[in-house]
């Protein structure tokens, strides 16, 4: 199953995503948000950026797998850090980007007051392409 990736012409090109992305025939597969909870449902990382991006890049993936899916079938990505901090912002973009490798999917990069967990730096939610339907 292959996502087709669009660049545009008329865009710059030196952005690390792709502007859009198109689904071949198949079901779409929408996640939560990925929070960088460990598997005993703790915060990883208190206050480390790069840790927490690092644990919900890892939870994303396994949520996708679940999904029969994976990083490389995502058509968008949002991704949130609490944070006011443009360097926290580009901490985050780049533990995730480098998660995803070659597959530069498009992305929303936001900085946001607040979210759900004490001490919750990073959150990535997902669109991905599933397996075709039976």
């Amino acid at each position: 199953m292959t996502v087709r990736l669009i660049s545009a012409d008329g865009l710059w090109g030196g952005a690390e995503y792709a502007y859009a992305s198109v689904s071949p025939a198949g079901s779409l597969v929408f996640t939560a948000g990925a929070c960088p909870l460990t598997s005993e449902g703790v915060i990883a990382c208190p206050g480390d950026v790069a840790g927490q991006a690092r644990q919900a890049a890892a939870n994303l993936a396994e949520a996708l797998h679940a999904a029969g899916a994976g990083l490389d079938s995502v058509l968008k990505t949002t991704i949130y850090v609490a944070s006011a901090s443009r360097a926290d912002l580009v901490t985050a973009w780049d533990v995730i980007r480098s998660a995803f490798g070659d597959h530069d999917a498009p992305s929303t990069l936001l900085g946001v007051t607040v979210l759900g967990y004490p001490d919750q730096r990073v959150e990535i939610e997902a669109v991905a392409v599933g397996p075709v339907p039976a």
